[in-house]
């Protein structure tokens, strides 16, 4: 294999919850080398969010490593990083940052607007450091305007950029998709920006800012319904899993405990073929049910017959049926479905690795992309402060009596 993709890119990850550590996660998945900065005095709120392995909420604290049994935190950094546990705000804290400052290339951070203008630590300031930097910020609403000031978190980015009023049914409230459902988009965008920005500098010497609005990240995945109202003056009515242009279309009922298939009929050829896929019993046939027309005025019955079907086989049964007939469908997947789902086997999409404080364990994610030219790097999420020693000693060049010092000064922390 020759030379990766990000091969020679330093990161300083000065980043916390999702959408900061998820952009740069697309680097150093295929070369580059991140140095995370983290704090127990002030851990990251990923690191204290459930699930937790193997205990409870209560027994948490009481167990060794409580900052680092995170399901959640584990599911966000499936990638190698280099870890150091720093206290930023007593001034050795902040020059060592300062010094990794002058080793990495990019910097990201994704604190609340104005937090590293605070500690010194904007991007005028850095470019005094290291001019060509390329520093990466990522936050609820950016960080210029009049909601710059405002923290965003989970759901309430979430809801701002439309999420919340997609999902329901008519006669109860929307439902939420997600708590943290900018987080997993927002990522996608940074991680592209990060890519732009790196080969920039690698064409002219020039560094760059970045600004990421996690708000619009996520407005971008609800245009249409933006478009709707622009055009028409039309607020998007809620239907559960009804459309307008298809019958049957909604979740299904199958055998076992709480199965269900998802179905989508479109046109009238591929009714046929899902009624022949269920025998062609006689109320396919009646007029109610004829045109596309009619199975959408009457999908509460057609739903209903449906399940009927449907409850007498497997989920997996249904699916492969209805596609081996050209029918849409898919079986609800629960997270032991996927686990065990062969195309994802096939594809080693779930590492198994092992993990200081939680052993073995299997959900390390991939990326949903593979390179022809290069293998994706998956890793355990680092520990708080596991490479103090190395990252000071080695590549920042302190003396044993300084790094000792720094200990006993709660400069650096460890887990």
């Amino acid at each position: 294999m020759g030379k990766r993709p990000f091969e020679g890119i330093n990161v300083l990850e000065f980043a916390w919850g999702g959408a900061g550590p998820g952009a740069v996660n697309w680097l150093a998945y295929h070369g580059a080398t991140v140095i995370r900065i983290d704090s127990i005095s002030r851990p990251d709120p990923f690191r204290t969010t459930p699930p937790y392995h193997e205990t409870s909420p209560d027994d948490l604290l009481k167990k060794g490593g409580a900052l680092e049994r995170s399901g959640t935190f584990a599911h966000t950094h499936p990638v190698k990083k280099y870890d150091i546990g720093l206290n930023i705000r007593l001034p050795k804290g902040k020059e060592i940052f300062k010094k990794l400052v002058i080793w990495a290339n990019v910097v990201a951070e994704s604190f609340p607007t104005g937090t590293v203008e605070r500690l010194g630590l904007s991007y005028e300031e850095l470019k005094k450091i290291k001019p060509d930097i390329i520093m990466f910020r990522s936050c609820g609403y950016g960080h210029t305007g009049p909601m710059a000031s405002q923290p965003g978190f989970g759901m309430t980015v979430t809801a701002p950029s439309g999420f919340y009023s997609i999902a329901g049914w008519p006669d109860r409230p929307s439902v939420g998709i997600s708590k943290f459902y900018t987080d997993t988009l927002s990522p996608l965008f940074g991680g592209l920006a990060l890519m732009a920005a790196i080969n920039y500098w690698r064409r002219t010497g020039k560094g760059q800012c970045i600004d990421l609005s996690q708000v619009e990240s996520g407005i971008n995945y609800t245009g249409p319904v933006f478009l709707d109202w622009v055009v028409n003056q039309r607020e998007l009515a809620l239907t559960g899993n009804k459309l307008s242009y298809a019958a049957p279309h909604g979740a299904y009922r199958c055998k076992g405990d709480d199965r269900w298939v998802a179905i989508g009929v479109f046109t009238d050829k591929e009714w046929g073929s899902f009624c022949q896929v269920i025998g062609n019993p006689n109320w396919t046939k009646e007029l109610r049910f004829s045109t596309l027309t009619d199975r959408v005025k009457n999908s509460e019955e057609l739903d209903s017959l449906i399940n009927e079907w449907t409850i007498n086989f497997t989920t997996e049964r249904v699916m492969a049926m209805m596609q081996t007939a050209g029918v849409s469908a898919g079986a609800v997947a629960t997270a032991e479905d996927q686990e065990l789902d062969p195309q994802l086997k096939h594809y080693n999409f779930y590492h198994r690795l092992d993990h200081p404080y939680m052993g073995e364990l299997s959900f390390y994610m991939s990326p949903a992309f593979k390179l022809s030219k290069d293998e994706v790097s998956v890793g355990r999420p680092p520990i708080i402060g596991e490479h103090n020693e190395y990252i000071c000693k080695e590549l920042l060049g302190m003396s044993d009596e300084e790094f000792v010092q720094a200990i006993q000064e709660e400069v650096l922390e460890f887990s």
